[in-house]
């Protein structure tokens, strides 16, 4: 695994922007292997946060929420690892997300959702978990999803 551990922990993200920009940090250092497992309410940020991390592996994009076609693969445009992007909300086990046929040893993947899953098919990656707000005076409508506002991002690195 090949992030700084300086970047465990956890900490504020105040605008979608910032939300890109730790994504970067992160994707500039990731190499095919490496596993990331993005955990959060809907609206939270993980597909900005996948948006930065595509960024700084220098993958092709657009990246999008692959919700509806359950993985995206993002070929990589300056020879690095190409970037899989997995949805795994509809998935109902590891054995489906297997079905895929993702090269995990060739590829960076990041699977939203996938925490359940993850020690079936990997003996180590990071944990992202996204918090935000959610309802309540100080939550988030649903219709305001998009808004910036605080969210605190907890990166753990995870052995099965």
């Amino acid at each position: 695994m090949s992030v700084d551990p300086a970047f465990l922990g956890r900490r504020e993200i105040d605008t979608s922007d910032e939300m890109e920009r730790l994504g970067f940090l992160i994707g500039e250092q990731l190499g095919a292997g490496d596993l990331l497992v993005l955990t959060g309410p809907l609206g939270a940020g993980k597909t900005t946060f996948t948006r930065g991390l595509a960024e700084g592996l220098g993958v092709r994009g657009p990246v999008q929420s692959p919700t509806f076609v359950i993985a995206r693969t993002h070929p990589s445009l300056v020879g690095r690892a190409p970037l899989v992007h997995v949805d795994a909300y509809r998935l109902g086990s590891a054995a489906e997300l297997d079905d895929l046929d993702i090269d995990f040893a060739r590829s960076v993947v990041v699977i939203e959702w996938g925490r359940e899953m993850a020690s079936a098919i990997a003996d180590e990656w990071w944990d992202i978990e996204i918090e935000r707000p959610v309802g309540g005076a100080d939550g988030i409508a649903d219709e305001d999803l998009d808004a910036d506002a605080a969210r605190f991002v907890v990166i753990e690195r995870v052995a099965a």
